[in-house]
């Protein structure tokens, strides 16, 4: 059958039931839309996993705290249906702002703890609004199981908090962050960058592998932090939100990589801001980074 566009919650539920009649399990893909092979790597991930599968494309504006952010953020809703048409899923699911915050709408979703700092610091609301709309579109798809990179790796450990904490019964699973031929980590807002940003964009990926090797390796952490950030600046970023070492899964602030890290950038190009996150490869510690995608 071709994918159908759903738009109503009530008619993906009616959806959902049949499938659960038939003893079909159901995997969902999240996204606010402007698909790329990142995006299409999970959905491939969910159509091995489950019988049936769901793409949903919401901007979510509960998880902006710049309105020019939201209001900028690409919205290409056709082009998103063909590029998916090929994997054959089930159901496009594109919802209106109604059928997310209905009229009256007066509950929020928050995360403390792996929120904390890092783009929760920068972005005041941010996971907040992250966390209500993935509670709200995993029960509305009834989803088994849902697929998430981990570029967004402070997301990804939110998701999982919140799973947990609220007893639903999807299965977070996480898969590795998929990047362009130059390193750079795929994301939608990569299409706001001009071509001289652009070309200079993989600079965060590169200067991020070298922090994370030389800490690695016994490095000094805060010089190293404090050579990427001057390198990130050299090379032509705007301004550099933070470079930090956090621990693995916990996301804690450290100062000494003794135990399982990662290294978290965000910095702002040309008006975008990019981040990315790399495991700091410890010979002792292993990484959440497989090549296939595992459980969280």
């Amino acid at each position: 059958m071709p994918m159908r566009i759903i738009r109503q919650k009530a008619k993906l539920q009616a959806q959902t039931r049949d499938w659960r009649r038939s003893g079909e399990t159901i995997g969902v893909v999240l996204t606010m839309g402007a698909l790329h092979d990142g995006h299409l790597s999970l959905v491939r991930a969910a159509l091995a996993r489950a019988d049936r599968v769901i793409v949903t494309v919401f901007v979510n504006p509960r998880q902006f705290n710049n309105p020019e952010d939201l209001e900028n953020y690409p919205r290409t809703e056709e082009s998103d249906a063909r590029t998916l048409a090929p994997l054959k899923i089930d159901t496009l699911y594109v919802p209106a702002p109604e059928e997310i915050y209905p009229s009256g709408f007066s509950t929020t979703v928050s995360v403390s703890g792996v929120s904390d700092g890092l783009c929760g610091g920068d972005r005041p609301g941010h996971f907040d609004g992250v966390a209500t709309v993935v509670t709200k579109l995993l029960l509305q798809t009834d989803a088994d199981y849902t697929f998430f990179g981990d570029k967004d790796y402070q997301q990804l450990q939110v998701v999982r908090r919140v799973a947990n904490d609220l007893d639903l019964k999807t299965e977070i699973v996480a898969c590795p962050t998929v990047r362009e031929e130059d390193g750079l980590a795929m994301s939608s807002r990569n299409l706001r960058l001009g071509s001289g940003a652009r070309a200079t964009a993989p600079v965060l990926g590169r200067v991020l592998e070298s922090a994370a090797n030389v800490i690695g390796r016994g490095g000094n952490v805060s010089q190293a932090l404090e050579t990427a950030h001057q390198a990130l600046l050299v090379a032509g970023f705007d301004k550099v939100d933070y470079f930090e070492v956090r621990s693995d899964p916990g996301l804690l602030a450290i100062e000494t990589a003794d135990q399982p890290a990662r290294l978290f950038a965000a910095a702002w190009l040309n008006g975008v801001r990019l981040i990315d996150n790399l495991p700091i490869p410890v010979l002792t510690q292993t990484t959440n980074s497989a090549q296939l995608c595992e459980p969280a």
